[in-house]
């Protein structure tokens, strides 16, 4: 049945090959069951009603993406950096509810649904100067590289400048460093599951010398506290369009950006330079970010870890399946994911700050007007402590730039986007 469905034969593949990709991006990936209740518990969310929501949310994209855009072997939950720009920036920074922000989400969900099934989405996909949206991905590490700082106790407040170091006798904290390092040498040793194995071994330390709390392994699933709770009021109002535009471009181009890196290895790529198939991996995308605003987590999305599944073989949707059962399996787990150390999983999210940051090799460093608008996302986000700004201000550097350069040739989508931004700072 699964090979007339998913025509191995034809995609060069089998069963058991499939298998073995969807479990080697679920070892990849898995981190996000800890880390994504972490963080947006920071920004009032409840916990346990995340855990839920994001074991969920996973298994359904998945399954969108296995049964509906079938030729790809992709995994998919909520995303990273935008969970962290929800809690830190719009429910703490801010100050909106969680109910508001899965409003927000669920809005910038339908607009990347909508768009999906446009000729605007090519259009949006070519518009924006790769040189930015490398620039915003390594801010959105930084951003994440800062928050791991913070929860690790690697950095604390000071009134003269601003931050200082943490205290580094807390042997939490050096756990966690431990942890850092242990992941960096697994992903030099090429171990699959190096981020979710770095988490659990340093953990185990913890608890066994007591300096944790170990609350077990399985237990019955948290009530999904934040199921269909969104708020729709604050989200359609005019002080939230910034958030959504954030929430929609990340999702977006980060989507976009990892099946075209998938694709490249799938070989899904033609001589032509398209993308197979590339409209269902996307439809599948926004609905799934749909589905997830609504079950009560932040927003669902392709996740690059992807590729560890489709290096081991990965070529159909076959493999989106069994990373889908294999996240349900886990929804008894949340008794392990309330026993974690927070500065281990900040140690967790440092790491993962470092696979951000790296694409950065790939900026035009040579073209200063290009790498001008994307250093400039990239210190912002974090010095700002907002996503947003950091966006809103590479977009208007980079119009700017190419007004006084006379280089005005550029999409509409630049000065549709810096127009924006500037008004966003003048009602903000």
């Amino acid at each position: 049945m699964m090979d007339k469905y998913f025509d191995y034969r034809k995609h060069r593949t089998d069963f058991k090959t499939e298998v073995i990709a969807g479990v080697s991006t679920f070892l990849t990936m898995a981190y996000i069951l800890f880390l994504n209740p972490v963080i947006l518990a920071d920004g009032g969310f409840d916990f346990g009603g995340v855990f839920t929501a994001t074991v969920l949310a996973t298994a359904i994209a998945c399954f969108i993406a296995a049964f509906y855009a079938k030729t790809w072997p992709v995994g998919l939950a909520p995303g990273m950096g935008i969970n962290a720009f929800i809690a830190y920036g719009v429910c703490l920074g801010m100050e909106y509810t969680p109910a508001e922000a899965l409003g927000a989400v669920l809005v910038a969900g339908v607009l990347f649904l909508i768009i999906s099934l446009t000729p605007v989405r090519a259009w949006l996909i070519n518009s924006i100067p790769k040189s930015l949206k490398l620039g915003i991905g390594a801010g959105i590490g930084l951003f994440l590289a800062i928050i791991g700082f913070e929860i690790m106790g690697l950095t604390g407040d000071h009134p003269v400048t601003l931050v200082t170091l943490g205290d580094l006798s807390n042997p939490l904290l050096l756990l966690g460093a431990g942890a850092f390092i242990s992941m960096i040498v697994m992903e030099k040793y090429k171990i699959k599951g190096n981020i979710i194995i770095g988490i659990i071994a340093f953990s185990i330390i913890a608890w066994v010398t007591g300096l944790a709390k170990f609350n077990g392994v399985a237990s019955a699933p948290p009530p999904m506290t934040h199921l269909f709770a969104f708020d729709l009021g604050a989200a359609l109002s005019a002080s939230m369009v910034t958030v959504i535009f954030t929430l929609f471009f990340i999702d977006f181009f980060d989507t976009a950006g990892t099946l075209t890196s998938v694709a490249n290895v799938s070989g899904k790529l033609g001589r032509d330079g398209k993308i197979q198939d590339i409209d269902k991996a996307m439809l599948s995308d926004s609905v799934s970010t749909v589905a997830g605003s609504l079950l009560g987590t932040s927003t669902v999305t392709t996740y690059v870890e992807s590729a560890a599944g489709v290096k081991a073989g990965g070529r159909t949707g076959m493999t989106s399946l069994v990373i889908g059962l294999l996240f349900l399996a886990c929804i008894f787990l949340a008794p392990l994911a309330t026993s974690l150390p927070k500065e281990i999983d900040g140690a967790a999210l440092i790491y993962i700050a470092t696979l951000f940051v790296r694409n950065i090799v790939d900026i035009e460093w040579d073209d200063i007007a290009e790498a001008g608008p994307a250093v400039l996302a990239m210190i912002a986000m974090p010095f700002t402590y907002s996503i947003s700004h950091g966006i809103a201000l590479a977009f208007i550097s980079y119009a700017a730039i190419k007004i006084c350069t006379g280089k005005t040739n550029v999409s509409p989508a630049i000065w549709v986007i810096a127009v924006a931004s500037v008004i966003s700072f003048v009602v903000a």
